[in-house]
């Protein structure tokens, strides 16, 4: 008699994935006005990652869209709008450019919420996939009213800071 059950061959090693129908995606609107940079950017990396789905898998693309208005408004804490750097490197020897947190800030908002989101997505095809489903937008207005996004509620009290 053997000390253990004997399980057909393969039968603990199945990876188990949960259905996914995309036409069942949620579109959520986030006004980024006066909410802080790293906590509005956590918040909509774990939307588009799936994290508030009950079928919420690492290695499947559960997200939903996320529509993000107001991004020239966004606020940072402590002295980072002034020494806060981005940088960009063009590819060649001696491309390295950098620019400060408000001078980005003046030339395109937009860019700002983009690299905080991408950086908490994973860096892989994965990542990659989930980026794509984030839109930012400047002002108020945003071509996806016809997808009638709903608006996401973030913490009132991560935000008050």
């Amino acid at each position: 008699m053997a000390p253990y059950p004997i399980r057909p061959a393969g039968a603990m090693n199945k990876t188990l994935v949960p259905p996914q129908d995309p036409s069942s995606r949620q579109w959520y609107l986030v006004d980024a006005e006066n909410q802080t940079l790293g906590r509005l950017a956590s918040e909509v990396a774990s939307v588009l990652r799936g994290k508030n789905n009950p079928n919420f898998a690492p290695h499947i693309d559960a997200g939903d869209f996320v529509v993000v208005i107001n991004a020239d408004k966004v606020k940072v804490s402590g002295n980072k709008f002034t020494q806060k750097v981005y940088r960009r490197h063009s590819g060649r020897p001696g491309g390295m450019k950098t620019e400060s947190f408000a001078a980005l800030q003046a030339r395109l908002p937009e860019r700002i919420i983009e690299k905080a989101v991408k950086g908490m997505l994973p860096h892989n095809a994965l990542g990659r996939q989930l980026f794509r489903k984030l839109k930012v937008y400047k002002g108020a207005e945003h071509p996806h009213a016809a997808q009638q996004p709903q608006a996401l509620a973030l913490d009132p009290a991560a935000s008050a800071q």
